[in-house]
């Protein structure tokens, strides 16, 4: 694996950068740095540690790290907007763990880059683990990579305002099924409307892609996530009881449409958890990732925890 072999997140200080301990101090050394996309490629993930950042200067930091914010259009992770393309962190049960993935790997196009910034920290636990793609798709056995060789085809269910998982209102972030099918169109996705009102979209999409600077071949999907198995034994057996797999708001096969196997995706899941490193908030923490190269999740915590997340292509 060579250098991925100990790779760690790049931590940045004021005292490494000669900056104040400051926000503005942040913002002074974020307008100095002459190749911020350089340093983010070859370190793959930053966390910007020290300076008290603020939601007052969140804005202004935020557009220096994210030349374009995206809008979160075709995400499936429960979120609320706060503010300009700014969002909370995924919105799931505290006591669960949120495995590793990139973001919107299964869509056709997925946003290059991440910033996270910790308004509060978790009272115990709440890190966000980070995982190197090399590592992850060399903690697989050769069996699964193979398999997943042509790719995974999603399935999701989305629902007209009433049901299980997000509607298609939340999902697209619009009320207009005009505007819905006219993002689709360039997709690649098929997808039909239901009679409940409901809207079904199934995408191919590749299991692994790689750096578009590096050529570096990374682990990208979200199949066990996907995959009712990722939710654990007794969630997975409640949802089979209740619809059918095809029916779920979100599931996922093999690219031929051959089922996954359940000791598949708990291997995809548990080895890409085992491989991260944690991300151990502070308030005024802000980490930044290259969304190809590494894949990101949260760890389970007590109290209070407000995290925020934005993306840029």
């Amino acid at each position: 694996m060579g250098a991925e072999q100990n790779w760690i997140p790049t931590e940045i200080g004021p005292a490494d950068v000669g900056a104040e301990a400051t926000p503005y101090g942040l913002i002074d050394h974020l307008q100095r740095l002459e190749d911020l996309t350089g340093l983010l490629t070859r370190e793959k993930a930053l966390v910007f540690r020290g300076f008290g950042v603020t939601p007052g200067e969140l804005d202004k930091v935020f557009d220096l790290l994210l030349p374009n914010r995206l809008a979160y259009v075709h995400g499936n992770s429960p979120r609320t907007k706060v503010g300009q393309n700014l969002y909370t962190s995924t919105e799931y049960p505290q006591e669960f763990t949120i495995s590793m993935h990139n973001e919107m790997s299964y869509a056709h196009q997925w946003p290059a880059r991440l910033a996270f910034y910790c308004e509060v920290a978790a009272e115990t636990g709440g890190a966000t683990p980070v995982v190197d793609g090399v590592r992850w798709l060399a903690a697989l056995d050769p069996e699964v990579r193979e398999a997943f060789a042509g790719g995974v085809r999603y399935l999701q269910n989305l629902h007209d305002g009433y049901g299980f998982g997000k509607s298609w209102q939340q999902t697209f972030e619009t009320d207009s099924r005009e505007e819905v099918e006219a993002f689709l169109a360039g997709t690649e996705a098929t997808w039909e409307w239901k009679k409940d009102g409901g809207l079904r979209v199934a995408q191919l999409r590749p299991a692994t892609t790689r750096h578009p600077v590096t050529g570096t071949e990374v682990w990208f999907n979200q199949a066990d996530q996907w995959h009712p198995a990722g939710l654990g034994d007794e969630t997975a057996a409640t949802l089979a009881s209740i619809m059918p797999v095809e029916d779920l708001p979100q599931s996922v096969t093999l690219a031929d449409g051959s089922p996954i196997p359940a000791e598949w995706v708990e291997q995809i899941r548990d080895r890409g958890l085992d491989e991260a490193v944690n991300v151990d908030w502070r308030p005024g923490d802000v980490l930044l990732i290259d969304n190809v190269l590494v894949g990101h999740g949260r760890r389970p915590f007590t109290g209070s925890r407000r995290v925020l997340v934005a993306m840029s292509d």
